[in-house]
């Protein structure tokens, strides 16, 4: 039977996994064979298992001829034809889309002239110019949208239009001709603009075709971000430098939560190079002021070194603001601390203690509640503990060597962590009385109670123990009777001349000058009696994970 019209179609020749002979011929381009088969009878609408049927085949293997003999067939009826020519795969798709998504330029056209549906939307919501776009066939997307085709219709899930996945895909010379009909300011579903899209993905051409046509550089997603936010945050330096020459906004704040910048995802993910392009235009009231966050937080958050040692140069303050209310954190070291779980402390902290950063409670905490010391090894590098009577308040005293003291607060806070700590004193004690701790500070009740017995040895050896007063020297024979604590043989003697002395010697010069010095060798004394006089004889206690004494009542 001759195939001439639609109604004398024969759909007999089904196939469950393949295509029927006039489907295989027009996918191979074999326009003899298909006019062959088609006169003999055979059907050219017979579909496979994906519900592709010649036409179909032809359009997308771009077999002009093939499409050409097959719509001449169908051409005797008019609205089987059109029927016919836009038929839909399982998928939703049509000839013109198939043809369209693989740049058949010559076969969109001959669809079209049949009356192809060329708005027709596939089942995930795709259609003929979107497919053109999405594969960059520029020729295909000038022929649809010259025949009228919607350019500022929703697609996908997502509701992006066909500027957005022209940028996405940086289809540059596409862009500069949809910008010309698209709504630039069109929004997907997260109301994100095609600018947005070229910031976020750097597609440096697309968004500088976007800009020169007039789209807004400021314009913010649902959540509030902006191009500029999310170019800093992807590192795109190029989409960076350009957003902010062309007006882009750097204060703007991007979160709902709490007032983000730019800045803060450079910061978190390291992009030295737009982190610091951005210090320069950004309000450093962000640094330090009341109900903002420093983006010293979020550089700690992301373990970005790098980003810290930058803020800190360019002068962004190690302390902050104090963020309990917003993050739920006091300040940056506090932060950093919190945050070295695997080890002693991270590369953040170190930069932030060598930067000045004040020592809280907490901080002194996570220095002196443990059995390693290489904290407050750390911070006894970069601080030293000066006498307290020097102190007046917070007022800073002048660095020494490198060296920033430790401020009244400061030391008085690191007291009261020691003091509630003496189960780690062995670990912590010696370095505080070698950094110039007075010892004398640590002569309290809750010392003397819960101290282990070489620590408390150690710690009377600093001191007149012939002096301690009456409530000290009670605990002392309450601990001897209860046998937690064994005192060295001459301690029940009167100290002798030589450690007299030397107390004085530490007494007049201080401990802090006594330690970090070389004062002593500047003394006029044989040169045997510097190490006595620095304490160096005196043996340190061992750290033991024994349980701590009972308080005594």
């Amino acid at each position: 039977m001759t195939f001439s019209t639609c109604e004398e179609m024969d759909f007999t020749e089904c196939y469950g996994d393949t295509v029927s002979s006039v489907a295989a011929a027009a996918r191979s381009g074999c326009r003899k064979r298909v006019r062959r088969l088609m006169k003999r009878g055979f059907s050219a609408d017979c579909r496979d298992n994906r519900g592709w049927n010649a036409l179909h085949e032809a359009a997308a293997a771009g077999s002009q001829g093939c499409v050409q003999e097959i719509l001449s067939a169908v051409a005797g009826s008019s609205s089987g034809c059109r029927a016919y020519v836009n038929s839909l795969t399982h998928e939703g798709e049509s000839a013109c889309y198939l043809a369209a998504q693989r740049g058949n330029l010559a076969v969109v056209r001959l669809l079209l002239k049949a009356h192809a549906n060329i708005n027709q939307l596939t089942n995930d919501l795709s259609c003929p110019l979107y497919a053109a776009v999405d594969g960059g066939h520029k020729e295909v997307v000038e022929l649809l949208v010259g025949k009228g085709a919607e350019v500022n219709r929703t697609h996908t899930a997502s509701c992006w239009t066909c500027l957005h996945q022209a940028v996405y895909k940086g289809h540059s010379e596409i862009v500069r001709m949809l910008v010309n009909v698209c709504n630039l300011e069109a929004v997907d579903d997260h109301k994100i603009s095609p600018l947005f899209v070229a910031s976020q993905y750097g597609q440096q051409e697309c968004l500088e075709i976007l800009v020169h046509a007039g789209a807004d550089v400021n314009t913010q997603a649902a959540d509030l971000a902006t191009p500029l936010l999310i170019a800093s945050q992807e590192g795109h330096q190029a989409c960076v430098d350009f957003l902010l020459d062309h007006g882009a906004d750097p204060n703007i704040t991007c979160s709902q939560e709490w007032p983000q910048l730019p800045i803060h995802a450079a910061a978190e993910f390291g992009h030295s190079g737009v982190l610091r392009r951005l210090i320069a235009v950004t309000d450093r009231v962000c640094d330090r002021g009341d109900g903002r966050v420093s983006p010293l937080y979020v550089a700690v958050h992301g373990h970005q070194s790098n980003s810290v040692k930058l803020l800190l140069k360019e002068g962004y303050s190690p302390d902050a603001q104090d963020c309990t209310h917003i993050l739920g954190l006091r300040s940056p070291l506090s932060f950093a601390l919190c945050c070295s779980s695997n080890k002693p402390y991270s590369e953040s902290a170190r930069l932030l203690i060598a930067a000045g950063a004040s020592l809280m409670e907490e901080d002194w905490i996570h220095a002196l509640a443990i059995d390693k010391t290489d904290l407050l090894q750390l911070i006894l590098e970069h601080r030293w503990v000066p006498r307290q009577e020097r102190l007046i308040g917070d007022s800073s005293l002048p660095s020494h060597e490198g060296k920033t003291a430790l401020k009244l607060q400061e030391l008085r806070e690191l007291l009261s962590v020691a003091l509630n700590q003496a189960h780690f004193a062995a670990c912590w004690l010696p370095l505080l009385l070698k950094a110039g701790l007075e010892p004398s500070l640590l002569l309290q009740p809750v010392m003397l109670e819960q101290a282990d017995g070489e620590v408390l040895n150690y710690l009377l050896e600093f001191v007149n123990w012939a002096t301690l007063s009456a409530p000290l020297k009670q605990i002392l024979c309450r601990r001897r009777t209860e046998k937690t604590w064994k005192p060295c043989p001459h301690f029940d003697s009167v100290p002798s001349l030589s450690h007299i002395c030397r107390l004085q010697v530490r007494t007049v010069l201080g401990p802090d000058l006594l330690t970090r010095t070389d004062v002593v060798q500047q003394l006029p004394v044989p040169s045997p009696l510097h190490g006595f006089i620095q304490f160096r004889d005196i043996q340190e206690a061992s750290f033991t994970h024994s349980s701590p004494s009972p308080r005594l009542s």
